[in-house]
């Protein structure tokens, strides 16, 4: 037999050599695919051989410090189409349509697209939902779905904000804590064939869904219903643009009331609540529309800067007695208005003065001179670096999206009327919060809070998962100073500019504002006051804001009856007990009478009326006509009362 020759056996060789590598390479593909792509690939098969359909996790409730629910889940449904299931398309559409209340023609064109699996509607109501499974529409689904209910529609509204169709959060807290509230969904897998169509025989897998956390506030229900309550009667009874009131512990920063108004309803948010808005709704652009109905959304409290006029000298005040330049009984002469820089800027009771007055009596007086001086004495470094320390550069950091920071000069450019102005509360913006943040810290032994409305996550099982910490501050004044601006508001609320806000029983300190808005002389003002109680200790700290009033505009007396009214109702459900002093307590009781309206009277004519009714009346202004009184005209006061008339001054 003859041998092959030696190029066929070549041959051989190589094929056989190759035969072998592509079997070694073979066997090294299997294993790979085998060790490190099997789950992947696995995964890929049964994701083909299958159909997914989401399940809607249940969204975390929100919940005030009380438990009482804020935002709640409500078991809805939603309605899927497969196309491939569809028997009849127009009569699935028909019928979809007539119980969904929906367009049909529409929505046959959207269920005739050929894909696996198109979601028609969501968040239907059970009994809908009950009476579409009842038709046995073959491919037609019906799956569990969630909608987010606020069984107290416009409370605190700008605080929790709302969700999207997708249980989405969009503002408020609802976005902030949405990572925590959402949940993860689960999962329907049903086992199809390559067409799409179940099969009659197939596994069904639930990958059940993982609920969101609940969320607790530090907000108190009842005490925010009654602030939300406060502020809207005065922005109507003021037809103002605008009104905010916060209530926070000074000592910690949680907030138990944070109101804005006017407000919106979380059930219906898309519902412009302006009447004059409402009837040309349908003639705005989308982008008019989207405009409106953010500036609807908007937390004034937070994301909106104002000039804050002489609240603001409660912090000139602690930087000044914190450097020492200035002890209670320091001298200052007030002549109605003080030079700066060739510029001559007014007391606001000019052309009167306070005359000398120490500097008790000047923050009592809320003198506009006093505090000029002391921003002069400080100087522009050392009054930007105060600035700093009290955060108005920065933002509060509250736990809700969208907060605004102070506008300031920068240190370079403050000159002596800048530094004039800045120290009573022009020339800066500062949001409603971060004043209520710098009082906090004058009146808690001068350390910086956070404000805050969050207070902790619970599971399904009400069980904590993480409480939210935010530790105190650094400290900003000497404990010692703001024991002494403590003693200075609480005089401030008892014999000067803020004394309509004094509550028997309660010791209260505070500071008011009047701030004219820019341009000067428009005519437009910021009304608010600032207090706290008790004064010994704080547990409350509290800011009443009206914006753009109309007529009366002081806010010694647009907002000082307010706070004190407030107080009145918030510090007893808060705990805190009446303490009467002795001369409390030896004021004899009162006949109630009814307060006679001499509005638009001359002073002479006014003072006899208000004599016959056996009351008493102090005068503020310049003017010889009543231009306005408090109590409100009509209501009952005590006999012996004395009544505040309004002459056409303006009080700080």
């Amino acid at each position: 037999m003859t041998k092959p020759s030696l190029g066929i056996r070549k041959k051989a060789f190589y094929m056989m050599l190759v035969f072998q590598i592509c079997i070694f390479a073979l066997i090294g593909r299997i294993f790979y695919i085998q060790a490190f792509r099997g789950e992947e690939l696995q995964a890929l098969a049964f994701e083909q051989q299958t159909r997914d359909r989401l399940i809607t996790p249940n969204r975390g409730s929100i919940y005030d410090r009380n438990m009482v629910g804020l935002a709640v889940t409500e078991t809805v449904a939603s309605i899927s189409v497969i196309y491939a299931q569809v028997k009849d398309l127009p009569a699935t559409a028909a019928a979809l349509a007539r119980e969904l209340e929906m367009d049909e023609a529409a929505l046959l064109e959207k269920i005739s697209r050929r894909v696996a699996l198109v979601r028609v509607a969501q968040q239907v109501d059970i009994e809908v939902a009950e009476r579409i499974r009842s038709l046995g529409l073959p491919g037609v689904v019906i799956d569990e779905d969630i909608r987010r209910v606020y069984p107290n529609g416009f409370l605190a509204a700008h605080v929790i904000g709302f969700v999207g169709r997708d249980n989405q959060g969009i503002i408020g807290l609802e976005a902030k804590y949405d990572q925590y509230l959402r949940g993860e969904p689960g999962r329907i897998l049903t086992e199809t064939d390559v067409a799409g169509r179940e099969l009659p025989h197939g596994r069904q897998y639930r990958v059940p869904p993982t609920d969101g956390y609940d969320l607790v506030l530090t907000i108190d229900a009842v005490l925010q219903a009654y602030a939300e309550q406060t502020i809207e009667m005065l922005v109507r009874e003021k037809d103002a643009l605008r009104g905010v009131i916060i209530l926070m512990n000074p000592q910690n920063g949680q907030i138990y009331a944070l109101a804005n108004k006017p407000g919106f309803d979380l059930n219906e948010p898309f519902t412009i609540q302006s009447p004059e808005l409402y009837m040309i709704w349908d003639s705005l652009s989308s982008e008019e529309q989207m405009y409106e109905l953010n500036r609807m959304w908007r937390n004034f409290a937070i994301n909106d800067t104002y000039e804050p006029g002489s609240t603001f000298k409660i912090v000139t005040s602690a930087a000044a007695m914190a450097e020492g330049l200035v002890t209670l009984d320091t001298i200052f002469s007030c002549g109605g208005s003080m030079t700066v820089g060739g510029r001559q800027i007014k007391c606001w009771r000019s052309p009167r003065s306070h005359g000398a007055q120490t500097f008790l009596q000047g923050v009592q007086n809320s003198c506009n001179p006093v505090f000029m001086t002391l921003g002069e004495q400080l100087g522009a470094e050392l009054f930007y670096d105060y600035l700093l320390r009290f955060g108005f550069h920065e933002k509060t950091g509250i736990d809700l999206p969208g907060e605004a920071v102070g506008i300031m000069y920068k240190p370079e450019n403050i000159g002596p009327v800048e530094l004039a102005t800045m120290a009573f509360g022009q020339s800066l913006t500062i949001t409603p919060l971060q004043l209520v943040r710098a009082a906090a810290a004058v009146i808690n032994g001068g350390y910086q809070v956070t404000p805050h409305v969050g207070m902790r996550l619970l599971d399904s099982d009400g069980v904590i998962v993480q409480e939210f910490s935010h530790p105190q501050g650094e400290q900003i004044i000497p404990t010692e100073v703001s024991e002494t601006m403590r003693y200075i508001l609480e005089t401030v609320v008892s014999v000067g500019t803020g004394r309509r806000t004094y509550i028997p029983g309660f010791r209260v300190g505070g500071k008011t504002a009047t701030s004219q808005k820019l341009p000067r002389g428009s005519g437009r003002y910021i009304s608010s006051i600032m207090a706290f109680a008790p004064a010994e200790n704080p547990t409350v700290v509290a800011l009443v804001l009206l914006d753009e009033p109309k007529g009366a505009y002081y806010g010694g007396q647009v907002t000082g009856p307010v706070m004190q009214v407030l107080l009145e109702n918030a510090l007893p459900y808060l705990g805190i007990t009446p303490m009467f002093s002795e001369e409390e307590l030896e004021i004899p009781g009162a006949v109630p009478v009814s307060l006679p309206d001499v509005r638009g009277l001359e002073r002479a004519e006014a003072a006899k009326i208000l004599g016959e009714a056996k009351l008493g009346f102090d005068v503020t202004g310049n003017g010889n006509t009543v231009i306005d009184q408090f109590p409100i005209p009509g209501e009952l006061v005590n006999q012996g009362e004395r009544i505040l008339l309004w002459m056409g001054m303006e009080e700080q």
